[in-house]
This record gives structure tokens, sequence and C-alpha cells, in this order.
């Protein structure tokens, strides 16, 4: 009895694993073994290429986005750079000579140009920005309108100069200074000595001002002013 129930026991025995090679996968890992090293070289090149146009956006973005009130960073020249041209006015040593013969150009032509403001110190711009903002009873982006905030003015680059007409020293900064005649002559002749307007009737962020122009005349200035003027040629378009 106890032999005919071991012999109709169920046991499970073991089978041996069957494994097949598919063949067009061996084909494919083929393929990737041999294409690894030029995917390797092209997802890196590709890369390398996202990372230079993020870099060059982010600088682009950074560049625009460190204006305040509208108003773009400029670092304060170093006293050697400047060059003192006549009582209280001092300007970059590039574009002194410029400068004055501009003025005594316009002199021959019946002009009379006054100067007006040269150079101006960070310190003297802080003291100009808040001590008028406060004696005019104004905010922060009332008076960035009409006078940038410090470490942000032209002045401060030595580039800047601000000119008035001789015989009509009630329009001394003052949008009125375009009905002059300096102001006249300075639209037709200003860029034959690389001057030009800083602030036209087109900005939208700053108030116009007739009487101030910088000098790009220099690599130097070229350089200190290449973002105002890519905004500037953003703006025309």
């Amino acid at each position: 009895m106890e032999k005919n129930k071991a012999i109709n026991e169920v046991f499970e025995i073991p089978v041996a694993e069957r494994r097949f090679v598919d063949e067009k996968n061996l084909k494919f890992k083929r393929k990737i073994i041999f294409l690894s090293p030029f995917l390797i070289f092209f997802f890196s090149f590709m890369g390398l290429l996202l990372k230079n146009n993020f870099e060059i956006n982010n600088f682009t973005i950074g560049k625009s986005d460190s204006r305040i009130l509208g108003h773009l960073p400029y670092e304060e020249t170093s006293k050697e750079e400047l060059v003192f041209i006549e009582p209280n006015i001092w300007v970059h040593k590039d574009m002194s000579q410029s400068l004055i013969r501009m003025r005594q150009d316009a002199k021959r032509e019946g002009v009379d140009l006054v100067f007006l403001s040269g150079y101006r110190s960070i310190k003297l711009q802080k003291d100009i920005f808040y001590s008028l903002k406060s004696i005019r009873n104004q905010d922060a982006s009332e008076r960035a309108r009409v006078s940038a905030p410090p470490g942000y003015s032209e002045h401060s680059t030595g580039f800047a100069i601000d000119i008035g007409d001789a015989n009509y020293r009630e329009a001394d900064f003052e949008v009125e200074f375009e009905n002059t005649a300096a102001f006249r002559w300075l639209k037709l002749n200003a860029a034959k000595y690389h001057f030009k307007l800083s602030f036209n009737k087109n900005n939208e962020h700053i108030d116009y001002e007739p009487w101030h122009w910088r000098y790009e005349g220099s690599i130097e200035a070229l350089k200190v002013f290449e973002t105002a003027n890519r905004d500037l040629q953003n703006i025309s378009k």
C-alpha cells in the first residue's frame, strides 16, 4: 500500500531553462557599442553649445537687469584719466581735445557753447540725487527721470558733458535748450567731434535732455557705452 502511494505521488522535476539568443537584439547592441564614441562626442558638443548660449544669454540679461530706474550702471573713472579744462570742469583725457575743438569751431560760426558739467564723482552724484529728491519732495522714480542715481550716471565716466548756450542761460538744464542756436549747431555738427545726444525723446525711462552729450571717439568710450548703444538700436527697430 505504501509502495503504491509513493508511486502515485506527484514530483516536480526540475527542467533546464533554455535561453535563445535574439539575433536582432545582438546586432542592435553591436551597433550601440560601435556608435557610442560618436554619440558621446555629439552630446558633449551639443551640451557645450547649450552652455555657451546659456552663459551669453545670462550675460545679456544680467546687464539689462542691472539697470536701476531705467539707468545703466557705470564705473567711476580714476582721477588719473581726467584732465582740467576750466574751473569746475574735468573730463576724460580721451575727449578733452575734441570737446575744446568743438567749442572753438562753434565760436567761429557765431555760436557760444558753455560747459555746464563734466565729470562728477559717485559721491557728488549721491548728494545731487538725494538732496534734490528731498528738496523737491520727489520719490526715487520721479527724481530718476531727471537725474541718475549714484553709480548710474554717465558723468562718472568722464565721457559726458552738459552744454548750454552763452546767450540763453535761462535754458541751462531745461528742455527749452533745444530752441537755442547752440543746440541747433550741436545737432548738425556734434557727430563730427564724436559726440552723441544721450537721452533723446524716444527714451522711455529718462526724460529728454537736449543739453546732455556723451563722447564716443575712443575704444574706451565705446566699451563704456556699448550697452546703451545696443538699447538705442533696439528702440529704433
